[in-house]
């Protein structure tokens, strides 16, 4: 029965026999992917699933013995109750079904917690309900006290094969659609050691092989893919890249063989992680899986989302299902996907569950029109709109999806043993696609026109920054440092720096001096070579199991921590938010979050009293305050308290005009600054830096850079007056730049006339219709206007309705 502890009970069976040296077949009844995943980990095996609904009646039995081929036991956990199946069908597809199928007798697992002798009835019923089903023995689940358990069992009419305690250690989490998949849990290989150990103390495991010997033979043979497709005869065997990792867990393992016998090589892929497909890929298999969890992660591995988009608009045959189809639309949550598919996803309160018959409304990659299948759907998201202008099924009278001679993508899940002309179709589209371009080096002609600057991909995304922009003699919008001149108290101490060179740095001196600005003590400030030095060491500081960059932002601290070999989860701003930040959005476990304030590119100012809430024991704060000297009374900053687990980074290079000379510091925590300075390499910050950061905290420096910000903000008014005037949507800054939306290729157009503005579709969750401008002088910005206004294809708000959003449109 559902909720009375089968996985549970189930998989830590299949870890007991393993371990006591049996070599076991894990299956499962129904639909689902997860609870496979567990079987998994405890048999060394791929989770198999029986379901008549999905594969036929006939295929069952064969699909058993495949998944069980060289194997001494199978274990089989059913589905919801015993006799619950799919409804109006009288128990078709149910628990009892698939014991009827496949002549195994049938071990009942029940929660005694709440009961006593009402077991017995329980237990009789269920033996006695269809003389099909061969119910043989109990186990009893989550028991109490040995005087019910003695109760119960007097009046169980069946064998008690075992009697598990509650143990709290080893229950499996859950989400919106059930369990927490194997793949996503830290330490699930421990859960189910634990599991098998708790079962084996627990469960007479003599006794439950003596039932699975009493299993008659089948008469039936093992399922063969390779009689269900054929393969080419020659030729070699194209890559089809199937997605996997955390974010896709969900596929049957049949899929898989049958593509393989089909004459293609199978290769998984994590788009959380790997930056582009595999190589030579010539079909596409994204399954099911909870890409709404990691939406973020995916939208900021904007590499291999372009791969993909490229792949699938270039007509690779591609089979997405579900958690595929999220990742091929525009946007999951507000988070960018793939966008080949021309629709939003969003997650919804509404569970859509079913178990339908599907039919073909016209010919696509996979069916021919009139042609039925057997599916199911399981999800919490809607997708707007629901099909395209060729759907991929009619489900209940309903068309859902998209399809086309090259792509078949929809919310139905299709057990392609069951319908195994499918794959046939799939494998012969691969065979017949193009081979992938040889990745050659090309050299333009001398006289050939070559793309605009800016418009060509970036090879990492997230190492690209304005100063690559603001080159070969453009007006320069791209690169956030203040345009004017250096103050002269500045430039003396530069100069007087140089004196010290002979003799290796000591940086004690602007230490004291930052710890004397932001009222600090000495240990807990950390002189560093810029902000880009602090990351880099931060990444460094400790073995971080979940660390999080808030963006859109400075993309840095997210290629640090990759290069120090972390997984980042990326937390996106919402748009329609007006890219605040949400502190609910951060994962609870995150162990390290970094987040920008004001934040680089969308020059938001976070309020101080929502970055303290991300505070908490074991989780390190870092908010980069990089341009928070640019604004007037520096409000919302950090840098001046104490707080436990938080972490203040400042830049000195932007507003003093001195990028070339690497200065920066950390303030904050003291036992974090410590481990920063442990971690440093020794010397780092040169004589230059150290002179530079003594001057720029000084007293004299305090009343120049108030100046300046508020010169920064006069500057920035006429700015965005201006976008305004033009009809172009942008985001209310308090930086020293602002986030403008005016369209796909006016980047590179303005290029063209010689100004270089910040190209923003490199910055996790914005796209190619944004840049970033710096703010400049009235005198310079006119400069700016006269060049979009000269670009014809800049439309107005009216004429364009992605330059509209709630908190970016421009004001009356």
């Amino acid at each position: 029965m559902t909720g009375q502890g089968k996985t549970t009970v189930a998989t830590g069976l299949m870890a007991a026999l393993g371990s006591a040296g049996h070599r076991v077949s894990g299956h499962k009844v129904g639909p689902d992917y997860i609870d496979p995943g567990y079987h998994a980990l405890a048999t060394g095996r791929p989770g198999r699933n029986l379901d008549p609904h999905l594969v036929g009646e006939d295929r069952v039995a064969p699909l058993l013995l495949h998944g069980a081929r060289g194997a001494d036991v199978a274990v089989v956990e059913g589905v919801m109750g015993l006799h619950d199946g799919r409804l109006g069908t009288g128990g078709f597809a149910s628990t009892a079904h698939v014991a009827a199928l496949t002549r195994t007798p049938v071990v009942l697992v029940v929660d005694v917690s709440r009961m006593s002798r009402s077991v017995g009835a329980l237990v009789k019923g269920m033996a006695d309900f269809d003389p099909a089903v061969d119910v043989v023995g109990v186990i009893l689940n989550k028991a109490g006290s040995p005087r019910n358990v003695a109760e119960i069992t007097r009046s169980v009419g069946l064998p008690v094969l075992g009697v598990v305690s509650r143990d709290e250690r080893i229950s499996r989490p859950s989400r919106h659609l059930g369990l927490v998949p194997a793949s996503e849990r830290e330490e699930s290989a421990r859960v189910v050691e634990r599991l098998g150990e708790r079962i084996a103390d627990q469960v007479d495991l003599d006794a439950l092989l003596e039932v699975a010997r009493s299993a008659p033979d089948l008469d039936a043979g093992p399922w063969d893919p390779d009689r269900e497709v054929s393969a080419p005869t020659a030729g070699k065997r194209p890559v089809v890249a199937v997605a996997g990792g955390r974010a896709f867990t969900f596929r049957y393992a049949e899929t898989e063989e049958l593509l393989t016998a089909a004459g293609c090589d199978v290769v998984a892929f994590d788009p959380l992680t790997d930056t582009s497909l595999p190589a030579g890929t010539r079909g596409l298999y994204l399954g099911g899986g909870f890409p709404e969890v990691y939406a973020g992660e995916l939208a900021a591995n904007r590499s291999l989302l372009a791969d993909l988009r490229e792949a699938v608009r270039g007509g690779v045959p591609t089979v997405a299902e579900c958690a595929g189809l999220l990742y091929l639309a525009e946007s999951l949550d507000g988070a960018p996907m793939a966008g080949v598919v021309p629709a939003v996803a969003r997650m919804t309160e509404r569970l859509t569950l079913r178990y339908p018959e599907a039919v073909s409304p016209g010919d696509t990659l996979l069916t021919r029109a009139g042609e039925r299948v057997t599916g199911h759907e399981f999800h919490r998201t809607a997708l707007t709109p629901g099909l395209g202008e060729n759907p991929a099924w009619e489900v209940e009278g309903s068309p859902e999806g998209f399809a086309s001679p090259t792509l078949h993508a929809s919310y139905l899940h299709v057990h392609w043993a069951g319908h195994p002309r499918l794959a046939s179709r799939f494998a012969e589209a691969v065979h017949d696609a193009p081979a992938p371009a040889p990745a050659v080096p090309v050299r333009p002609s001398p006289t050939a026109r070559t793309a605009a600057p800016g418009t060509e991909p970036v090879a990492d995304p997230l190492r690209h920054h304005g100063d690559v922009e603001a080159r070969e003699g453009l007006l320069d919008f791209a690169v956030n440092v203040y345009p004017g001149d250096r103050p002269d108290w500045l430039d003396r101490a530069l100069r007087a720096s140089l004196d010290e060179v002979g003799v290796y740095p000591d940086p004690e001196p602007a230490c004291e001096a930052v710890a004397l600005r932001h009222g600090r003590a000495r240990g807990e400030v950390l002189a560093t070579a810029g902000a880009a030095e602090a990351f880099t060491l931060l990444a460094r500081l400790r073995p971080w199991k979940r660390p999080v960059v808030v963006h859109p932002q400075f993309t840095e601290p997210h290629a640090a921590l990759e290069q120090a070999g972390h997984t980042v989860t990326a937390v996106l701003c919402a748009e329609s938010d007006g890219f605040a930040l949400d502190p609910a959005a951060v994962p609870e476990d995150a162990d390290l979050v970094m987040v920008g304030n004001p934040t680089n590119p969308t020059g938001v100012l976070h309020s101080a009293e929502s970055l303290r809430g991300l505070c908490r024991p074991g989780r390190l704060v870092v908010v980069d305050e990089a341009f928070m000297d640019a604004l007037p009374g520096e409000p919302e900053s950090l840098a001046g308290e104490r707080i436990a687990g938080l972490v203040v980074l400042r830049s000195l290079t932007k507003h003093w005009s001195v990028p070339g000379i690497r200065a920066g510091y950390a303030v904050g925590d003291e036992t974090a600054v410590r481990g920063l300075a442990r971690v440093q390499t020794p010397w780092s910050v040169s004589a230059p830096a150290i002179a530079a950061t003594v001057a720029c905290v000084s007293d004299e420096a305090g009343t120049e850079a108030e100046r300046r910000a508020k010169e920064f903000d006069g500057w920035r008014a006429d700015l965005e007056a201006g976008l305004r005037e033009a009809g172009i949507g942008f985001v209310p800054s308090r930086a020293p730049f602002v986030l403008a939306r005016v369209g796909e290729g006016v980047h590179a157009r303005l290029r063209e006339q010689g100004v270089a503005v910040r190209r923003a579709d490199t910055f996790p969750g914005l796209d190619a219709s944004w840049v970033r401008v710096a703010v400049r002088p009235p005198e310079t910005t006119r400069k700016l206007f006269d060049a979009l206004a000269a670009d014809r294809s800049v439309l107005s708000p009216d004429d364009d309705p992605s330059a509209r959003s709630p908190r970016t449109a421009p004001g009356p």
